[in-house]
C-alpha cells in the first residue's frame, strides 16, 4: 500500500469514528430525555417499571394540598379515583397557574416510597378566558361612538 493509500485510509477510519461517536452521543441523549405520559392508574399498574423511567404523570390539584416552601412543593393530583402524591423540586418556581383544582402535568420519576418525584411541572391554562364581572365600568368611548353613528 502507497503512502498516499495509507493516509486516505486514516482519514476514513477519523472520520468513521467520529461519526460514530456523534451517533452514540445522540443516542443516549434521546434515551435521557425520552418521557413516557401516563395515568395515574397505569402509573400505579406498571410494578418495577415504573421505578426505572421517565414519566409524565397529569391530573387535577386535590384541592388544599398544595404545599409551597421556595421552588419547593408537594401536593396530590388526583384523576377519578386515584390520587398520587407529589414533591416538585424544579428550578424555577410553579406557573402562576398552578392552584387547586388545576390540570397539572408532573415530569420526573416515581420512587420506591410511593411520591412522584418531579422535575418539571406544567399547569394547564383556563381554555377560556372569563373577565371579572365589573358591572360600574362605564362604556368606552368605542361603544358610545358605535351606537351614535347608527340609524334609528
Amino acid at each position: 500500500m502507497s503512502r498516499k493509500t495509507a493516509k486516505y485510509v486514516q482519514f476514513g477510519l477519523a472520520i468513521f469514528i467520529i461519526v460514530l461517536m456523534l451517533g452514540y452521543l445522540a443516542w443516549t441523549g434521546v434515551q435521557q430525555s425520552k418521557s413516557y405520559y401516563v395515568t395515574i392508574a397505569e402509573l400505579r399498574g406498571m410494578g418495577d417499571g415504573a421505578y426505572t423511567k421517565r414519566l409524565r404523570v397529569g391530573g387535577f390539584v386535590q384541592p388544599g394540598s398544595i404545599k409551597r416552601r421556595g421552588t419547593h412543593v408537594e401536593f396530590t393530583l388526583k384523576e377519578e379515583n386515584n390520587v398520587l402524591p407529589v414533591e416538585y423540586t424544579g428550578l424555577d418556581a410553579p406557573p402562576d397557574t398552578f392552584k387547586d383544582e388545576s390540570q397539572a402535568l408532573a415530569e420526573g420519576s416515581f420512587g420506591r416510597d410511593g411520591v412522584f418525584h418531579a422535575k418539571g411541572l406544567q399547569a394547564k391554562c383556563a381554555s377560556k378566558y372569563a373577565p371579572a364581572d365589573d358591572k360600574s365600568a362605564a362604556p368606552g368611548p368605542r361603544a358610545a361612538a358605535s351606537t351614535a353613528g347608527s340609524p334609528q
